[in-house]
């Protein structure tokens, strides 16, 4: 591992930690109706685990 990590890396690393957030909170209701009860990793697109899935990063 290196000392210091390059500004451009860190910024990909940034944006795919962003990627794999869950959905806030207020989305829910917005996208499946004000009764529907789901989880708000669902409508998180890309579903990454920094075990399992690697990046190009």
């Amino acid at each position: 591992m290196t000392r210091y990590q390059h500004l451009a890396k860190k910024l990909r690393l940034a944006k795919r930690l962003r990627q794999t957030r869950w959905a806030p909170f207020w989305a829910i209701p917005r996208t499946f109706g004000k009764g529907r009860r789901i989880h708000p990793g669902r409508l998180t697109t890309i579903k990454r685990n920094w075990r399992r899935i690697k990046t190009k990063a």
